[in-house]
């Protein structure tokens, strides 16, 4: 296989086939060794971080499956730590959707002047681009078109489908007495018709969830979506 990009919390791989082979790491992302998702470095390492963010994604996108939602998931190795997706065209050098449920993070460090911490959402869409270097921009759907990294049409379809999916996982989590307050999502142009699709992963690192107003770790989510 070749190695064609090395991640934050995990390597891709070309296959032979011409798919991608995605590699779960342990590594996540954070800030002086807390984990935090909406973090632009990896903060530390948890061991069992990527199995558990391989088999918690294995879970989503199955459920997905059901909505008929497109991703680029094709299928998973546990054992090996592996993931095989279809081949996806990135918007612009990569790009973030997230879709916000309570006013935390990132969203309330700007907006905090208007809204109390843990506030109540209604779904709140937003991209930001992915540059380490200028700390993932927020970015409006004007200068996504004026830029050339989208076009309305596709602004448009990604924000329903953030919405759709957020809901999907909001309501699993909530069966197991669990809060989703945030969740980012990315997505890609597939195939010869450059359809939209999820990609990417949807696992704890990439989602703020509570229980009973306290914060759950993502190996902890993993352990309660998953267990029987």
């Amino acid at each position: 296989m070749e190695l064609v990009y090395t991640g934050k919390t995990k390597n891709v791989y070309k296959l032979p086939n011409g798919n991608y082979q995605l590699v779960f790491k342990d590594d996540v992302t954070g800030v002086n060794g807390v984990f935090d998702p909406g973090a632009n470095h990896v903060g530390l390492q948890i061991q069992g971080a990527g199995l558990a963010a391989l088999s918690l994604t294995q879970f989503f996108y199955t459920k997905l499956n059901d909505f008929n939602i497109p991703t680029h998931f094709v299928c998973a190795d546990l054992d090996k730590g592996t993931m095989e997706v279809l081949p996806a065209t990135l918007f612009g050098r990569g790009l973030e959707v997230i879709c916000r449920f309570r006013a935390v993070g990132s969203f309330l460090r700007r907006y905090g002047a208007y809204i109390e911490e843990g506030a109540p959402l209604d779904s709140f869409v937003e991209f930001t681009l992915k540059d380490d270097n200028r700390e993932d921009p927020p970015i409006t759907e004007e200068a996504l078109v004026q830029l050339g990294i989208m076009n309305r049409e596709e602004y448009a379809t990604i924000v329903q489908l953030t919405k759709k999916i957020a809901h999907v996982v909001k309501d699993i989590l909530a069966q197991k007495g669990l809060e989703l307050y945030d969740i980012k999502f990315e997505f890609g142009r597939i195939g010869t018709d450059k359809n939209l699709a999820l990609i990417d992963e949807i696992s704890g690192g990439n989602m703020r969830a509570y229980k009973d107003g306290t914060y759950v770790d993502p190996l902890t989510v993993a352990k309660i979506i998953l267990e029987s």
